[in-house]
């Protein structure tokens, strides 16, 4: 027995399959990004602070895996953002470093238009935290004219 064929509008066409296939692909290269911006964000953080960033702190502050640490680190190295030294942690290069600061001014900017709309700060940090990652320059540049108003 055959099976009939499948009625027409149930056939996606050829250019909303590809539609689909590039939302989903950039859906994914914006996770991978998202999570590099997080790395390097966290890395100053610990610079910072701590004065120094080592893989055991990294994994520890994300709640990962000190392999899942390792394999974004190596990942990190190829896109030249962090160098490594053995016995002496983790070290932003100038790249890795510029993307921490606008990592962490989007950061600033996204948690301070939250609080101005009356979210309270616990909550427009969290929120932050994931919004930050998917705000235009120009709607930053938007936010921060709010912000000065």
């Amino acid at each position: 027995m055959t099976k009939p064929p499948a009625a027409p509008e149930s056939r996606l066409a050829s250019t909303e399959v590809e539609t689909h296939v590039e939302a989903f692909q950039k859906s994914r290269d914006d996770r991978r990004t998202e999570l590099m911006e997080d790395y390097v964000e966290l890395i100053a953080d610990l610079i910072e602070h701590a004065g120094e960033a080592r893989q055991t702190d990294i994994a520890q502050r994300l709640g990962v895996t000190q392999p899942t640490v390792a394999k974004m680190l190596k990942r990190l190295a190829e896109e030249n953002l962090i160098t490594q030294r053995p016995y002496r942690g983790v070290f932003l290069t100038d790249e890795g470093h510029r993307l921490a600061m606008a990592t962490r001014r989007r950061h600033q900017v996204v948690e301070a238009v939250l609080c101005r709309l009356g979210v309270d700060p616990d909550t427009a940090r969290n929120d932050a935290e994931g919004i930050e990652h998917h705000v235009s320059e120009k709607t930053l540049e938007a936010f921060e004219r709010f912000l000065k108003a």
